[in-house]
């Protein structure tokens, strides 16, 4: 059965479903490229391995605390706020680091395939790199690596929450459309422009050039594709239980224009 939405399932952006969602995406996104970038080029899949510091974590089910423990364990040995009653000999901790958290991000690169030499580098956005934190400091160095350099860049953003990724703010051009979901394709040779492609939750996710290595044309992607495969292949329809409220904020207009789509869902069911 296919996603009752006609692009982006916002069900979907739920971070603890989302590494499942975004390597699917990943894989089925390079499928897709492969035929026509082929045999001048090679779709490759990559990872990134991000930290994020653990009372940090972006997954929903870790409680966070007001003060991280090994602070506040640092307050008792140094003679922080005393025992309550009889202080008597207080022993000392034997201190156990936390380690950080690895979050692993796959992307892809369109290469060269007898010299290796990366071409484009296609990044689906996570919670991770839209989080403050050392994860997305990560990403913003990587960002501006390859801003620096000879390769085309295309960011996919379908979460909604969120900071933006983007170097400059979406208003610089003057007010953008209504959008919940962005595309950005950064080319080599204009660095002052980016492409953006900005789509709403009720639109069907957009066909988009992605661009080579110059004078090569651009060949045109069809994002919706690789989605309705990774709705399909990762059976959502049975996973999913629609019945329950968005696990994402919703706008007012967005959570009007759902409730009415899946009303009209169960009633042709």
């Amino acid at each position: 059965m296919p996603s009752p939405f006609p692009g982006m399932d916002p069900w979907l952006e739920d971070p603890a479903r989302w590494p499942g969602v975004h390597q699917a995406l990943i894989t089925y996104l390079r499928d897709e490229m492969q035929p026509r970038l082929r045999p001048r080029y090679a779709a490759t899949i990559g990872e990134r391995v991000y930290i994020a510091a653990h009372h940090r974590s972006i997954y929903p089910d870790v409680t966070m605390v007001q003060q991280p423990f090994k602070e506040a364990v640092a307050e008792y040995v140094a003679g922080g706020p005393p025992a309550s009653g009889d202080e008597g000999d207080i022993a000392q901790p034997w201190i156990i680091t936390l380690p950080s958290e690895e979050v692993r991000v796959p992307y892809i690169e369109i290469v060269h395939p007898e010299s290796g030499e990366g071409v484009t580098v296609i990044e689906l956005l996570s919670p991770i790199n839209k989080t403050e934190g050392a994860g997305r400091d990560q990403y913003l160095e990587k960002q501006a690596e390859i801003l620096r350099s000879q390769a085309n860049l295309v960011e996919i953003d379908l979460l909604g929450a969120g900071l933006r990724t983007m170097p400059t703010p979406l208003d610089a051009a003057g007010k953008p459309p209504p959008h919940r979901y962005l595309i950005g394709v950064y080319r080599a040779t204009d660095r002052e422009r980016i492409e953006v492609y900005p789509v709403r939750l009720d639109q069907r996710l957009p066909r988009f050039r992605v661009p080579l290595r110059a004078p090569d044309p651009d060949i045109v992607v069809d994002l919706q594709a690789p989605f309705d495969r990774c709705y399909d292949n990762g059976v959502y329809a049975d996973l999913v239980n629609y019945m329950h409220p968005a696990p994402v904020a919703l706008s007012d207009e967005e959570q009007a224009w759902v409730q009415a789509r899946l009303a009209a869902r169960v009633a042709s069911a």
